[in-house]
């Protein structure tokens, strides 16, 4: 005689339930067991500008924090162009797993967002921030072929060579490149903007003298002007310098009100892990209080400025404000 099925059925389901219990728990443990893990190989960190420039001095020290947190190789990507837009659109396109990051500066995700209604990537959409690392002031550096020591030598030089003297920048829409616009806009001077691929190769052809002057971090432009292969003349800040306590603000030096910072930050392509974002957070926010790493920071008269992801992304809200109504106030265009 043929068993009526709710009874097999019933011998099953004790198993049956067993197994959807086991099988559930599994589902819920096994991602964060797999993000506990993070990272189980090199991460991959996109720098979008050449060697030798600011924030791939900046980048390669937040290699060697990561490296130190997490205990994995961090490899540097040098990807320099567009002003940035080259290494920031690779990165935005790179999968959202934690292996690959982005170190740049205020140009990726203020400066030319605000110039430009067309990028290939969008700091907002295609990135989920990590956390702000470093602001550091600007500062007026002339080549030494160039016979003047102030800013207000510079303006008469430049007065009297109209059209002659030219100024370097990371590359057009960069962040230095609208400091520079601002500072002809206001010393009522008429220099040639030369667009670089990056800070470094700016500050080579500033040494050789195929440039008059840039404006750039102090990280980048002190330890050429401390082998006296340059001139600083000038500080972008409230204050003077720690690192350049001889150089006078533009302030001190007539400009008033002129001031620039530089920053950095840290970011990885959205949707990203939370776990894995805290976990890059926590590694960087201990890395830079290292006592080691403050001291190399203020050495080169760099803030440390790590926080919360959620401040970094407020950070960049209102940076991106600030920028895009000063190229409205000097009618910049980039093309």
């Amino acid at each position: 005689m043929q068993l009526p099925c709710t009874h097999a059925t019933d011998r099953a389901r004790p198993r049956y339930l067993g197994t959807i219990a086991i099988g559930t728990v599994a589902v819920l443990v096994f991602p964060a067991w797999a993000q506990q893990e993070f990272p189980q190989r090199p991460i991959r960190m996109i720098v979008p500008y050449p060697p030798g420039g600011p924030t791939d001095i900046m980048g390669r020290l937040t290699a060697e924090v990561l490296q130190r947190g997490l205990g994995q190789n961090v490899i540097v990507d040098n990807r320099g162009g567009a002003a940035t837009a080259i290494g920031a659109e690779m990165a935005a396109r790179a999968p959202a797993d934690g292996y690959t990051v982005l170190v740049s500066s205020e140009t990726t995700f203020a400066v030319t967002p605000a110039l430009k209604e067309r990028l290939p990537y969008h700091p907002e959409r295609d990135f989920a921030p990590v956390s702000l690392l470093t602001t550091q002031p600007y500062v007026l550096a002339v080549t030494n072929t160039l016979p003047v020591q102030s800013v207000s030598q510079l303006i008469a030089h430049a007065k009297a060579n109209p059209g002659k003297l030219g100024f370097g920048s990371a590359g057009a829409g960069s962040a230095n490149h609208l400091a520079g616009e601002m500072f002809k806009q206001a010393a009522g001077i008429d220099s040639v903007h030369i667009p670089y691929k990056g800070n470094g190769p700016a500050i080579v052809d500033l040494i050789s003298g195929q440039i008059a002057y840039m404006l750039g971090s102090i990280s980048s432009l002190y330890p050429h002007a401390a082998s006296k292969k340059l001139r600083t003349v000038a500080v972008a800040a409230a204050r003077r310098s720690a690192t350049l306590p001889e150089v006078p603000t533009f302030t001190e030096s007539g400009m008033v009100g002129y001031q620039v910072s530089g920053w950095n930050c840290i970011v990885v392509p959205k949707n990203t892990p939370p776990a894995v974002i805290r976990r890059l957070n926590g590694a960087i926010v201990s890395g830079f209080a290292a006592p080691d790493v403050v001291e190399r920071l203020r050495k080169q008269s760099i803030d440390p400025a790590v926080g919360t992801p959620e401040q970094l992304a407020a950070h960049i809200q209102s940076e991106f404000a600030r920028y895009g109504k000063l190229i409205k106030s000097v009618k910049l265009k980039v093309d």
